[in-house]
């Protein structure tokens, strides 16, 4: 068995693990008594030098022998039936171009690579690595955690960081995370430095805190070098592992100023691997001459006079366990568990081809049977066991179960010297919300930093306000707007705010609704009481009124301008005073219809009674002067007429309004904060204001005849008192217009209310306060012989 390792200028230790896994897995598979009996497997070691000329030097020894012969091979006691390659990618690609034209088997152990899933290609290629199907959501999970929402992105410009970073975007896309910067790296650019110190300005200008690198090993590794030499101030660098941290400076005393945070392939530890690399030791290894050369750089063996090395100068009991974690880390890493299962797949496809070679080949033919590469491959494609660790292993992709994660994180100590400690684990197959577990504890953030490092392009909108997105900027830079109105936001940054019900209102900061107290002009409220009180005492003081008139009917002072008519004008002075308690406590249909229509009649009788009593002083007047024709007018009666007629056309325009668009009870949740306003809506504003107009030129009509009739001689002459009392009503009507329709809810009632009240007791107090002041404190004016008395004392 034959596996390719990459060897640099820098002697990279932790490939060496790889080496020793490989050893680890051949004794293993050789003790074990149930697998390839009678066969021992063995292994050589190439080192692969990566330029493209020399790249299939050791790939054609393996094929073909020293001689170097295409399509013929001279060793077949001890010919390879398989072949590993790795960490890297590209060597694996390009060896594999080779090997695949033979179906001779090759086993990839490093990352998985898109690229080299292609079975048309590569048709005997297997990545033993699992397939980074949810490395995508690995992250997103671990951004959310932390609440980090704005991230700049690195990758490498090859198909399989392609892929990673579509996945990516379309990961963070269902969680409202965003990219705040993309950048690529090749190292086949020419000037790769510059764009190097152009990403580096990029990164630490962004006020992304968050930075996620994904790419191969090779491409990035100068890049690693370059950040460990320039401070990257205080970014969080969330990896896969890909990354080699083996390669870094050794006296960078101050630490890391960025954060790294690593996943990588959760697997179980196999049992006995450190106790075997702990026994490991040249002596046992003498043909190892990359043991020795471990040795040699790790335990100072060499003479210092003849610069000689022995292993005599080295302790006795120096064991690769004395190596620094940084250097050499005991633990199985995730290349070498792949090498252990590749070796286990290659020999249970071995024992499965000898048993098939046992039953089908004649007993005297099986000293003749040798292994071929190219039928092993055929029994490779279908294989599917359980390793030693209980891990299943299947080449259908389909089939492959999604690897777990490990979450890593570096801790930095001084001469460079780090320790990488799993802090969390995502598992997929965890119910959803449960997949991420870590242990924030023990992080290690940047130096100088104590707290988790905040990354977001805005910072959250609280409960009362809304996200409103900036133009031209990504979804996550927005702005935080207030709620409108009687809307609420009861949560961090909600898109849209949510309008509360009409029966609740918002509260002031607009985080909860609650539920609105009706508000109407209740009798029991203080202003309501008012002028319930009031309206109570205007009717017994215009009853008190009413009755004295009928104790002196036949006084002069009642009889003057038509006793009947200010009995009418009281009474309906009484039911004006008593339609304003129908606009008291809540309001329902029977109260909503009666407030409009009683108003506007009763106060129709009372405005058509006055202009009855101006007409008949004024025919009064001109039935005395000789040769008028107006006597029959007066004596007819004719101004009695104008009540039932005015009234008449007041009913039927009631009636057509009650017809057309009645009044209804209606609500209010605007107009009063924290209140739903229950009012009696108008229905037909016209009909409304054509009540209250034909009401006002009554009273214009009223107030115009009295005004010319106020200086007319006459005995009793109440035109003057006519004329004032119209004056008030018109009056008080007019300031009732702008107030009313600036006023809302109860304010609205009260006014409407005080306005009926105001009218009224302007008629009640201008008509007849005079009459009840003469009828009470100076009755000798109420009679003849008093009036003469005092005309003849004026002459």
């Amino acid at each position: 068995m034959d596996s390719t390792e990459k060897a640099a200028v820098i002697f990279l230790f932790k490939n060496y693990q790889c080496v020793l896994a490989l050893a680890f897995a051949i004794e293993e598979i050789n003790k074990n008594p149930h697998l390839l009996h009678n066969l021992t497997l063995g292994f050589d070691i190439y080192d692969d030098e990566f330029r493209t000329w020399k790249m299939f030097k050791n790939p054609f020894v393996c094929l073909f022998g020293n001689y170097k012969i295409p399509n013929y091979s001279c060793i077949r006691d001890s010919r390879s039936i398989a072949v590993l390659t790795g960490p890297s990618e590209i060597t694996s690609y390009q060896i594999g171009t080779l090997l695949g034209l033979y179906k001779f088997p090759q086993f990839t152990f490093g990352p998985f690579d898109h690229a080299l899933s292609d079975h048309v290609k590569f048709p005997a290629l297997y990545q033993m690595a699992p397939k980074d199907t949810s490395i995508a959501t690995a992250m997103v999970t671990l951004l959310l955690h932390f609440n980090w929402s704005w991230v700049g992105a690195l990758t490498t410009e090859n198909e399989h960081s392609t892929w990673f970073l579509d996945e990516l975007k379309e990961e963070m896309a269902k969680n409202r995370v965003c990219l705040a910067y993309e950048l690529m790296i090749s190292t086949q650019e020419v000037a790769y430095v510059f764009k190097l110190m152009a990403i580096h300005k990029e990164i630490n200008l962004s006020s992304a805190s968050v930075l996620i690198i994904y790419g191969d090993n090779d491409s990035l590794i100068l890049f690693m070098v370059f950040i460990e030499q320039i401070f990257i101030h205080g970014k969080v660098c969330i990896m896969s592992s890909q990354w080699d941290f083996t390669v870094k400076t050794k006296y960078f005393m101050l630490g890391s100023l960025h954060v790294p945070l690593i996943f990588t392939h959760h697997h179980v530890d196999v049992f006995g691997f450190t106790d075997f690399v702990k026994a490991v030791k040249p002596s046992k290894y003498p043909e190892d001459i990359f043991l020795a050369r471990l040795w040699f750089l790790s335990f100072n063996c060499s003479d210092s006079e003849s610069d000689c090395v022995t292993w005599d100068n080295c302790a006795h009991d120096a064991s690769l366990a004395w190596l620094p974690v940084h250097i050499f880390d005991m633990t199985m890493s995730g290349d070498s568990y792949n090498i252990y299962n590749s070796l286990y797949a290659v020999a249970q496809a071995l024992h499965e081809m000898l048993l098939h070679q046992t039953e089908v080949q004649p007993m005297g033919d099986r000293k003749e049977t040798w292994l071929s590469p190219e039928h092993l491959h055929s029994f490779l494609k279908n294989i599917q066991f359980y390793s030693p660790t209980r891990d299943q292993v299947i080449w259908d992709e389909k089939r492959k179960l999604e690897p777990e994660y490990d979450i890593l994180n570096i801790w930095n100590f001084p001469e460079g010297l780090e320790l990488a400690v799993r802090i969390g684990k995502f598992s997929p197959y965890a119910p959803h919300g449960s997949q991420l577990s870590l242990s924030e504890d023990m992080v290690e953030w940047a130096i100088g930093t104590t707290e988790t490092p905040h990354s977001v392009c805005s910072e959250s909108c609280h409960p009362g306000f809304r996200k409103s997105s900036q133009e031209g900027q990504a979804a996550c830079c927005f702005d935080c707007t207030p709620c409108p109105g009687n809307e609420i936001a009861n949560g961090t940054d909600m898109e849209q705010c949510v309008k509360c019900p009409d029966h609740q209102y918002a509260n002031t900061k607009k985080t909860q609704c609650f539920l609105r107290a009706a508000s109407f002009l209740a009798f029991e409220d203080p202003m309501g009481m008012a002028l319930a009180c009031m309206a109570l005492c205007f009717t017994l003081l215009t009853t008190a009124v009413l009755g004295m008139f009928l104790k002196h009917q036949d006084t002069p002072i009642v009889k003057a301008n038509n006793q009947a008519l200010s009995y009418i004008l009281l009474i309906s002075l009484i039911f004006c005073f008593l339609c304003s308690l129908l606009f008291l406590g809540r309001p329902n249909t029977i109260t909503c219809i009666l407030q409009q229509t009683a108003f506007g009649i009763v106060f129709t009788v009372a405005v058509s009674t006055v202009l009855a009593k101006t007409v008949t002083v004024v025919l009064a007047f001109k039935a005395t002067s000789p040769g008028r024709r107006m006597r029959w007018l007066l004596v007819s009666g004719a101004p009695n007429f104008i009540i039932p007629i005015c009234t008449l056309i007041q009913v039927t325009l009631c009636g057509l309004w009650l017809g057309i668009s009645p009044p209804f009870v209606d609500t209010d949740a605007y107009s009063e904060h924290g209140h739903i306003i229950i009012l009696c809506n108008k229905g037909s504003l016209i009909a409304f204001y054509c009540v209250l107009g034909y009401l006002g030129s009554l009273a214009l009509a009223s107030f115009t005849v009295a005004f010319l009739a106020r200086n007319l001689p006459d005995t009793f002459n109440e035109a003057k008192f006519l004329t004032f009392s119209m004056l008030v009503f018109c009056s008080v009507w007019l300031t009732f217009l702008p107030v009313y329709h600036s006023a809302k809810g109860k304010v609205m009632v009260a006014v409407e209310v005080f306005s009926i009240l105001a009218s009224g007791a302007g008629l009640l107090g201008c008509i007849f306060a005079p009459k009840f002041y003469i009828i009470l404190l100076m009755p000798n004016r109420n009679s003849l012989h008093g009036f003469r008395e005092k005309r003849t004392n004026r002459h």
